[in-house]
């Protein structure tokens, strides 16, 4: 097999799947080979179930060498692969390839070392985002990063996507708490990235790795840095009058050089969403609120909550309420933290959007988003991680009806170039996927986009791990019709379109 060349199409054989199975057989047991539609009708999408795709083949390595084994035939008979943590990914990164085998890495879920002394834990990428946290709390410890999945979503996803959470603000994203990864390469090889020490010799590909979406390597091992538990955290819950309002008082608290653990925010029609779902204790007459949280030592927390309290008023803050105990702070953020489940109870469907824009633009990209309610016929809800700009709008539909879905998918298009026209970003933390394939066009240019292609062919030159995700054809940019301001002939990428 000829892989492909930095300057040349590549030609690739059909993936024979029937040779892959039949040379899989003997390196897993068959309990971990699933090939009928009664088994692998549950693989058919992620999180993001506007894409689905029935996979003909699923595997579930137990261990690594049986990974390497299936890696080995995937590539000896060029069969397609999509790597799969939990499934709770939100664009579409691990719906499946028609020709190709979905990789379960459910069974690698063990933690294989805890050390409270070098505050650190190495586990599989199986391993449940909270459960690390869960193994180190005897020990004062907790793992930072807590996306709102994070009772089911899996470590190895978390570096895939590179997720955050409500507390990405002060403990950053998976990428700043992750200190090393034992990955396996499409070539079967092992590679250590990173390590224990505070730095490692050779290049620094570790970051490069994190938020890489499964197109460049199996991950099978992460070491995590733990961080000690705080003493005290408390929550300020405020009401704002106007979106505006509550915008402006998110800039001034930053500006005041205070970083909260957490700063969210939600309009009227979250927070009304939520309420009679989880009985937060919000304020359902409020145009918006917002939940910052100080943690650390008890003085530290009262010296940050009183000033912080006093920015809110003098930004407009109708309503100035802090968490009287630890069972009332986790209320106030299990209400936004199940914003997106609550959306299902009056909606059969929801978009959830992921995008990030300058703080400054929150109450214009908002007022944007109104108006783009009126022009698709369809409601929209906001959550913000607002300390960073992510917003996460959730569109309402009904799959039920082939137009709203088109409609659904058109906002959530509108709402992502308007991120990256304010000087944003098309993602924050749930990755391209499919998703936003398209709108990877509108943002970067031919340079940059032949970067990324180059990038992957390094890592894959065979073009078997994940593709048609992330990095869009030159077909596809073309068919989008919307490119970045750099126009001009792409001459990118060499990606597979089996």
């Amino acid at each position: 097999m000829t892989p492909a060349t930095a300057n040349a199409v590549a030609t690739f054989p059909a993936p024979d799947l029937a040779g892959f199975l039949a040379s899989i057989r003997g390196a897993l047991p068959a309990e971990c080979i699933l090939a009928c539609e009664d088994q692998t009708r549950a693989y058919e999408c992620d999180g993001l179930p506007l894409f689905r795709e029935l996979p003909p083949v699923v595997v579930l390595p137990e261990d690594e060498p049986q990974l390497i084994a299936v890696l080995n035939a995937c590539r000896a008979h060029h069969v397609p692969i999509v790597p799969r943590g939990a499934g709770t990914s939100l664009s579409g990164g691990a719906t499946p390839h028609p020709q190709g085998v979905v990789i379960g890495m459910a069974k690698f879920n063990r933690i294989l070392g805890l050390d409270p002394e070098r505050a650190i834990a190495i586990v599989q990428p199986g391993v449940r985002n909270l459960a690390i946290s869960e193994a180190a709390a005897p020990h004062g410890l907790y793992y930072a990063p807590d996306p709102s999945s994070q009772i089911a979503c899996s470590i190895g996803g978390n570096v895939a996507e590179n997720a955050g959470g409500v507390h990405c603000l002060k403990y950053g994203l998976t990428v700043h708490n992750v200190l090393g990864l034992r990955i396996v390469t499409i070539e079967g090889e092992v590679l250590e990235l990173g390590g224990e020490a505070p730095d490692a010799p050779g290049l620094n590909l570790l970051p490069f790795f994190v938020g890489s979406e499964g197109m460049l390597g199996m991950v099978t091992a992460v070491t995590v840095k733990l961080l000690p538990r705080p003493e005290l955290a408390r929550v300020i819950m405020a009401s704002f009058a106007s979106v505006e309002q509550a915008g402006e008082a998110v800039t001034r608290v930053i500006a005041a050089g205070v970083i909260p653990a957490g700063l969210e925010l939600m309009d009227q029609r979250a927070v009304r969403l939520v309420e009679p779902f989880v009985h937060a204790g919000y304020d359902l007459d409020a145009a918006a609120i917002l939940l910052c949280e100080s943690d650390g030592t008890a003085e530290e927390v009262a010296g940050e909550t009183s000033r912080v309290a006093a920015i809110m008023a003098a930004a407009g803050a109708i309503r100035v309420q802090v968490s009287a105990s630890e069972e009332e702070r986790l209320r106030f953020w299990a209400g936004r933290k199940n914003a997106f489940a609550a959306a299902g109870r009056i909606s059969p469907d929801y978009y959830c959007m992921d995008g990030t824009i300058p703080r400054r633009h929150l109450a214009r990209v908002l007022g944007a988003i109104a108006d783009m309610e009126k022009t698709h016929g369809l409601a929209c809800s906001n959550v913000f991680h607002a300390g960073d700009g992510n917003l996460h709008p959730l569109i309402l539909f009904d799959a039920n009806e082939p137009d709203e879905v088109e409609r659904a998918r058109a906002f959530g298009a509108a709402v992502l170039e308007l991120c990256v026209e304010v000087g944003g970003t098309i993602t924050g933390e749930h990755g391209v996927g499919i998703e936003k394939v398209d709108q990877m066009c509108f943002q970067f240019s031919r340079a940059e986009l032949d970067a990324f292609a180059a990038a992957k062919r390094a890592f894959d030159p065979y073009g078997l791990l994940n593709p048609l995700k992330v990095i869009p054809t030159l077909a596809r940019c073309a068919e989008y019709g919307r490119m970045h301001v750099h126009r001009g002939e792409l001459s990118f990428p060499n990606i597979p379109r089996f």
